[in-house]
């Protein structure tokens, strides 16, 4: 799925893999995120995904009006507030996807899948 926008000079398309990348590296960077999650449908098993994969762990949805759903499945910090972490992570994600892609960001969906002890 692409989000299609129309300039006086033409077309700009944006891949929603792209979104999915940009959303991800903000992601991690907030406080209390310890990294994505994939879940496998086959035994249920979530594992902390690699920096390079973050895009498994998001799924971005784009609207026929340009609007983004994101899906994060996350694994966060042992000990924090799960709610205070979530609303950082909402608010730096919206903020940040919507500036850099010029779409609005509609709906940012989390799961919780594990909870890790940092060192």
């Amino acid at each position: 799925m692409k989000g299609c926008m129309s300039t006086d000079l033409g077309i700009i398309t944006i891949h929603s893999e792209v979104i999915a990348k940009y959303a991800g590296s903000v992601a991690v960077e907030c406080f209390g995120i310890v990294g994505m999650a994939a879940v496998s449908m086959k035994d249920g098993l979530v594992r902390l995904l690699k920096k390079e994969s973050l895009t498994h762990g998001i799924q971005v949805e784009i609207s026929e009006e340009n609007s983004i759903t994101l899906n994060f499945h996350v694994i966060v910090s042992y000990g924090v507030n799960i709610l205070s972490v979530s609303d950082n992570l909402m608010s730096n994600v919206k903020y940040k996807v919507e500036e850099f892609t010029g779409m609005k960001v509609d709906t940012i969906n989390i799961f919780v899948e594990g909870v890790r002890v940092i060192d």
